[in-house]
């Protein structure tokens, strides 16, 4: 890779800011691109080190090999951001990647999403991840490589179970319940509720004990770390920094089409204005960009297959059109993919976008398989409900420990993969050290249990 590209980094900068993005410094770093393949991967340049990582890796190398994807850079928001660039980059690609950090860049700093969990995690991301990657490493050196998998094994299994609407560092349950009720004072009150023979108490009555949890606890990896009968200070330390990452990855994948199509939409305007650019060198973007936002074709066209990076896109050109950029700005600010798509993605767009599921027959004659927009909105957004994950809840603590876990089916219409459920309750299982019980329900509809052990 040619250092050129950095000459034009500063410019691009400066025209950014001058058409009104606000963005934190971002660092700018070419890497090999089998470094990037790991920064993806991880995702971060330095995280905890663990099996399951290479699982990912040889998936992405098998896709990369089959021709499915191509990765020319990698983003990681904070104050300041750093982007990573692949040294195969050529010089067109790199100034239309360097207009598009820089529109992630401003979504990741004036987003309220965003905002609110770096402020809870940190703006210097990088730096944290590395630091429990070194704290890993001790735990390792202290307590052994098997029993440090094994924490990591439960606690990534669980990293799609957070609750974001709850606050990062969370006070435990009260450990006991409220008063029952408020002491009689009036004499004639007292008189009254002795007419009932449970009503004769006069005093406070003894403090009851709150059941654990309290309420069903969907953040199972903040559950696990403050409620596990035996579990070591290292292992807790272990699902705490699991959690931590999540909250941070958490708006990324909550605002994946806004966010690609905000930076998509960014790079194509300041590569239009970019006068300063050689005229081969914009060509050859322009080339770039449109294979960035193509749709995804296929046979018969799913709303679930689509190109986020075409679809945000799309609808950012539709809404500054229609609105007027301050208008879009309000809706960056504002909004995640949900209200993003719930209220922007139109009939007319959807239409315009082919975006209705649709079969084609070999006469040619082609059906629509779902006309409603509701319908085409939640299929877009379903694989993004609860993070990805089917929504299980902590239910109940038994006497003897046992953990109760149900799958609120009713409210995720999802099933259960129940092999990597089984997986995943023994891995729990071994940090929680007593049986664990998870209710869901099978495709009959009929009440399931799976235990472990």
């Amino acid at each position: 890779m040619s250092d050129d590209w950095r000459n034009y980094v500063r410019r691009i900068e400066e025209q950014a800011a001058a058409s009104g993005l606000k963005f934190h410094p971002v660092d700018f770093e070419a890497v090999p691109d089998s470094f990037m393949m790991e920064i993806a991967v991880y995702g971060l340049p330095v995280r905890m080190p663990h099996w399951s990582f290479g699982v990912r890796y040889i998936y992405q190398l098998i896709q990369r090999h089959m021709g499915h994807s191509r990765l020319f850079e990698v983003v990681f928001p904070g104050n300041p951001g750093h982007a990573y660039l692949a040294e195969s980059n050529g010089l067109a690609e790199n100034i239309l990647v360097t207009a598009h950090v820089l529109g992630h860049a401003d979504f990741s700093r004036n987003n309220l999403l965003f905002r609110r969990c770096q402020e809870q995690v940190s703006e210097r991301i990088v730096e944290h991840a590395a630091n429990h990657a070194r704290q890993i490493s001790q735990a390792i050196e202290t307590h052994g490589a098997q029993r440090v998998e094994a924490a990591l094994d439960a606690a990534l299994a669980l990293e799609q179970h957070v609750d974001v609407d709850q606050p990062l560092r969370r006070e435990r349950y009260p450990e006991y319940l409220g008063d029952a009720r408020t002491l009689i004072d009036d004499e004639f009150r007292k008189r009254f509720a002795a007419l009932e023979p449970a009503a004769a108490a006069t005093g406070p009555e003894a403090k009851k004990r709150a059941p654990v949890p309290p309420h069903p606890e969907r953040d199972l990896l903040w559950f696990v770390a403050n409620y596990a009968p035996e579990m070591e200070s290292w292992e807790r330390d272990i699902f705490l920094a699991v959690r931590e990452e999540s909250f941070y990855f958490y708006p990324v994948f909550a605002t994946q089409i806004m966010n690609e199509g905000w930076a998509s939409y960014w790079h194509a305007r300041l590569l239009r204005e970019a006068d300063f650019v050689p005229q081969q060198a914009y060509l050859d973007a322009i080339k770039c960009h449109s294979d960035v936002v193509r749709p995804v074709a296929a046979e018969q066209q799913v709303a679930l297959s689509i190109n986020p990076y075409h679809l945000g896109f799309s609808m950012w050109e539709k809404i500054v059109e229609r609105d007027g950029l301050p208008a879009a700005r309000r809706i960056m600010e504002q909004d995640d993919d949900f209200g993003f798509v719930r209220n922007h993605l139109t009939r007319e767009l959807a239409e315009e976008l082919g975006l209705f599921r649709y079969s084609a027959r070999s006469d040619g004659q082609i059906k629509v398989l779902e006309p409603e927009l509701t319908a085409l909105h939640e299929a877009v957004l379903a694989p993004k409900y609860n993070f990805g994950a089917p929504i299980v809840s902590a239910a109940r603590v038994r006497n003897d420990g046992t953990l109760e876990l149900v799958h609120e089916s009713a409210v995720d219409g999802r099933g259960l993969d129940l092999e990597r459920s089984r997986k995943v309750l023994d891995y729990l299982q071994r940090v929680w050290r007593r049986p664990i019980v998870l209710t869901t329900v099978n495709q009959a509809g009929s009440t399931l249990e799976l235990t472990a052990p």
